[in-house]
């Protein structure tokens, strides 16, 4: 009965020290993004050029988009039978950034709360890689995300349901209102920024990802939420806003190189399974620490 009783005091102790010690980690991994560029990352004149007329190219078909493209687009979602709506109704649904934000955030916390000086080298510098990709890929996904949740309502374009007759050029800047906040494409925001940073880290999966995003950007045309031109200008966002979210951490060398900008390897599965016997043999010996100084 003693040793139950301090066995859960050593417990509580425990408990009352992980908020703070995961603040200290938290802390600390933001400073490391913060903190000045250790290299200057790869980048050619013909890359940078590259870069540059992709992304004018996609302006370029958002303005002709909104002239030729996006009145004739939403008549045609407006005829389409209302089971094929339904069923975009619920795909576009996984275009949310709940869906990623969520679990990487709670993994980071999970990590926060098990990362110790304690533990052994090996492991730390396992704990570090998945840190790395864990955070590069809730910054790559969220940051793109929050610019345009704010941008869109101050343009302030109507989506397509605002009104009788579709008015690509209706316009109430500034007004903070859900019905006109269309462009850009939040949904499409996140799927291509998704698509971007996941494939940056997993190139096996780029395909994968990018029928996704393709599927995500559809749905929202289909379902009136957006116009062509607004899918158009989110998917630029994200794709730019993970590109350059790929080039900070490079420079700081986290989770990719900054020569080529290629992913570090990620950890095999023997050291994952070694870090995982390592962090429940450390927390094992707090508790018998607790219980030592109960005693």
């Amino acid at each position: 009965m003693m040793r139950a009783h301090l066995i859960g005091s050593a417990a509580r102790e425990l408990l009352t020290e992980l908020p703070r010690g995961m603040a200290v980690n938290l802390g600390r991994w933001c400073l490391a993004l913060a903190r000045p560029p250790r290299v200057s990352c790869a980048g050619t004149r013909r890359a940078k050029a590259s870069g540059i007329a992709a992304i004018a190219v996609l302006l370029v078909v958002t303005v002709v988009s909104m002239f030729f493209l996006d009145a004739a687009a939403s008549d045609w979602a407006r005829h389409q039978p209302r089971w094929f709506v339904d069923v975009f109704e619920e795909i576009t649904n996984f275009g949310l950034s709940g869906w990623f934000l969520y679990p990487l955030g709670f993994l980071l916390l999970v990590l926060a709360a098990v990362a110790s000086a304690a533990l052994p080298r090996t492991a730390q510098a396992v704990l570090a890689a998945l840190v790395a990709r864990c955070g590069f890929l809730f910054v790559a996904i969220g940051a793109p995300g929050l610019f345009v949740t704010i941008v869109k309502r101050l343009i302030g374009r109507a989506r397509p349901y605002v009104g009788g007759h579709d008015n690509p050029f209706l316009y109430k800047p500034f007004i903070w209102r859900p019905e006109y906040a269309s462009m850009p494409s939040g949904h499409a925001t996140t799927a291509a920024a998704a698509a971007i940073a996941i494939g940056a880290l997993s190139p096996r999966l780029r395909v994968v990802m990018w029928l996704y995003a393709l599927i995500i950007m559809f749905s929202r045309v289909v379902v009136l939420a957006h116009h062509p031109s607004d899918v158009v200008a989110g998917a630029l966002v994200g794709a730019v806003g993970a590109l350059m979210v790929r080039r900070v951490f490079a420079a700081r060398r986290l989770a990719f190189s900054p020569v080529d900008l290629r992913p570090y390897p990620w950890p095999t599965l023997r050291r994952l399974k070694a870090l995982v016997r390592q962090i429940a043999a450390s927390a094992t010996v707090g508790l018998r620490c607790g219980n030592e100084t109960a005693d």
